[in-house]
């Protein structure tokens, strides 16, 4: 096969011997024409990148009049994120065809900007979609997702609070839904590292439940156990209860979570027996509690000197596989000491030395703390 640089020296000399005859006019025609093939095929010959000739392929495929869901279709057949948003742009610029880009397209381009941590591009479509871009309303499970991006970012963190405003601007089919909730308590919730940072915070959330009943919104019980580990984060523990009551008018069954954050910020609070109403109902239901619940629980009880409760809880959690942190067996074991159960506190170590509960040298600081608090009670008594 006749090379395209072998064609276009052919015809080269071909014009050059036929520049003097009468129809050279003719003849530079057809040498232009040449010329222009030999641009053309050189260019095809050029060595393309793999990501580009998917490009090529897939705009190749897209062009005959697509639709929205052509372009789905196309974005989701990407393995490489930066390849379908070059798709994805490159089809929002196809204005001869009065085309642009559904929420459904905005929707699926995002979920694949997060998925494979685009972020700044996933950034970049949440401001087209704000803006108004698409074609359409954006749909509630695109500004769902939008919202739980921002939430879990910590720079957009107000911004989650913007969509969900711009969610209730918008009304109808994209008012805020349980989710939408869910997600901005949960996102709240999550910063309460402090409780002088949860009682700003715990005013937010007392906004979006106001708010999340008067739009009819019907909670669930992760959402209803939400509210409940706010107030209790902020030791608010009459308004936990009040929470804890409502959930049989919304058909929400309490789980471990609700209880176990009943009984948790029960101790905390000082209010230990009736912590451990809600711990025993708890076990009686066949709950299992979580290692946190357990150990402010026995911290609570060892305070209070209420030691053999205190054991028996620590033996249920050994039981569930669970193992009591070093601040936990401290205040229990010295506990008893300071009570002047020495022999107590030393059979216990020993039993969750064997039980293998304690490393070894878990076992040592605890032993040694042990002698260090025993000697001046026996110090005490000689005198």
């Amino acid at each position: 096969m006749v090379s395209a640089t072998a064609r276009l020296v052919f015809s080269i000399r071909t014009a050059a011997n036929t520049f003097n005859n009468r129809n050279s006019s003719f003849n530079l025609f057809f040498l232009v024409h040449d010329c222009r093939r030999f641009s053309i095929d050189y260019s095809k010959s050029r060595t393309q990148t793999p990501l580009q000739k998917q490009f090529e392929n897939w705009t190749d495929r897209l062009r005959p009049g697509f639709t929205a869901e052509d372009v789905v279709n196309a974005l989701r057949s990407q393995s490489d994120p930066d390849l379908a948003l070059d798709i994805f742009r490159w089809t929002s610029q196809q204005c001869r065809h009065n085309y642009r880009h559904s929420s459904m397209v905005y929707h699926t381009m995002l979920q694949i900007s997060i998925s494979q941590h685009r972020h700044s591009h996933a950034e970049a479509l949440i401001d087209e979609i704000l803006s108004g871009a698409s074609s359409d309303i954006p749909s509630l499970p695109l500004l769902n997702t939008i919202v739980h991006f921002c939430c879990s970012r910590r720079n957009l963190f107000s911004r989650a609070f913007d969509v969900f405003n711009h969610m209730r601007r918008l009304g109808g089919s994209c008012k805020p839904s349980m989710e939408t909730y869910s997600m901005l308590i949960g996102a709240l919730v999550r910063r309460f590292d402090r409780s002088s940072v949860g009682f700003v915070y715990m005013h937010s959330v007392r906004s979006l439940v106001r708010q999340m009943k008067s739009s009819g919104v019907i909670p669930d019980t992760f959402l209803m156990n939400l509210i409940i580990k706010a107030h209790s984060r902020c030791l608010e523990m009459d308004a936990a209860i009040r929470v804890y009551k409502e959930m049989g008018l919304y058909g929400c069954e309490p789980n471990e979570y609700t209880y176990g954050y009943l009984s948790k910020g029960m101790c905390e609070k000082g209010r230990i027996e009736e912590g451990m109403q809600y711990f025993r109902k708890m076990r009686e239901l066949g709950f299992v509690p979580t290692a946190s619940v357990y150990m402010t629980v026995t911290n609570s009880l060892s305070l209070r000197c209420r030691f053999q409760e205190a054991v028996e809880i620590v033996t249920d959690m050994i039981e569930n596989s669970m193992s009591p942190d070093l601040l936990t067996n401290r205040t229990l074991l010295e506990g008893l000491c300071r009570e002047g159960r020495e022999e107590d506190a030393f059979v216990l170590l020993e039993e969750l030395r064997k039980k293998k509960v304690l490393d070894e040298k878990t076992y040592y600081r605890l032993f040694d703390g042990l002698k260090c608090v025993c000697r001046p009670h026996h110090d005490g008594g000689s005198e």
